[in-house]
């Protein structure tokens, strides 16, 4: 990602960026030189007269070598998850803190959280330097902050009890970096996810995450090969950590809140996969249980009532599989 002080150099600025002097820029240019995300791949610089087909094919290729990077960071990934997940059944919240694509990429994960496992907004949450705004549209500098992280983070009346996700493709992102070093100083749980080996992110971190994808095919271009990594590791963190958190059944997202016709429908074929129960029996328990699944699976194969099958889950702390386990006793 193009820092500020870069992009104001480009636009001619001649003595600060952002309150650094002309040699604060070059230690990061200098900084930036030496990362693998940035570094420039002579083999493509006419890329631009390449047919679109060649150009798609070159991308395409470049991609398929990022499951092989994730996969080297499995072991790292997997013991952060069970720290997550630990933290999380305690009553913990998840909190990804990132700028620019990185920061998109946690706030995505967050917002799909509540609809696919029912979990409240305020138990997954992503922050981006920059606020709202920053994800629909570039808000200059705010990377820069580890001020702004610390702000953010103190909005969020941060515990012990919480996990910080710092994201950063870079692994020197001031924001990132500043909000995973607030939050271990609080004692929270951190974990620093970047793209370049022996980053500060990872350093300051409980649990470091380096997936080494390479250089970019447009150079500096962190949204391509480090997103799509980055992307694969969310996606991971958050759907593991509520499979560990009993928000699944198997494979089945008994969790789900249906909240419009598509989600409706998918929670009846939920429940009849679960269970194989008729049509009609599937609207009945859904309707005892005013739509939700994982209770309506309970109610269909552990044979109780609604209400049994709401007090059940409770004391399971809302794993189906002991609930159903002490319903069948």
């Amino acid at each position: 990602m193009t820092s500020h002080a870069d992009a104001t150099d480009a636009a001619g600025a001649a003595d600060t960026t952002d309150g650094l002097p002309p040699s604060g820029r070059h230690d990061v240019r200098a900084e930036l030189a030496g990362l693998t995300t940035e570094a420039f791949r002579p083999e493509h610089s006419e890329i631009d007269r390449l047919p679109t087909l060649a150009i798609a094919e070159l991308m395409n290729a470049e991609d398929a070598t990022v499951p092989a990077a994730v996969a080297a960071q499995l072991p790292a990934v997997a013991a952060a998850i069970d720290a997550v997940a630990e933290r999380m059944g305690r009553g913990g919240r998840l909190v990804y803190a990132g700028a620019g694509t990185a920061g998109r990429l946690g706030v995505l994960d967050a917002s799909e959280c509540p609809p696919t496992f029912n979990t409240d907004p305020a138990e997954v949450v992503g922050l981006i330097a920059g606020g709202p705004a920053a994800v629909t549209t570039s808000v200059e500098g705010a990377e820069d902050s580890a001020e702004l992280a610390v702000e953010d983070l103190s909005a969020l009346d941060l515990t012990a009890q919480d996990v910080v996700v710092g994201v950063s493709a870079s692994g020197r992102t001031p924001y990132a970096v500043g909000a995973v070093e607030h939050a271990r100083a609080l004692g929270a749980l951190t974990v620093g996810l970047s793209c370049n080996a022996d980053s500060p992110l990872a350093a300051a971190a409980d649990h470091g995450i380096e997936v080494v994808v390479g250089p970019e095919l447009l150079t500096g271009s962190t949204r391509l090969k480090a997103g799509t990594a980055q992307k694969l590791v969310l996606n991971m963190f958050s759907t593991i950590t509520m499979i560990r958190l009993g928000k699944t059944y198997g494979n089945l997202m008994v969790d789900v809140r249906a909240s419009n016709e598509k989600l409706r429908a998918r929670s009846h074929r939920i429940v009849a996969l679960a269970t194989g129960a008729s049509d009609e029996e599937i609207e009945k328990a859904l309707s005892a249980t005013d739509g939700e699944v994982k209770n309506a699976v309970l109610v269909l194969l552990g044979g109780v009532d609604a209400p049994t099958a709401a007090h059940l889950l409770e004391k399971s702390n809302g794993h189906l599989r002991e609930a159903l386990s002490a319903a069948t006793r």
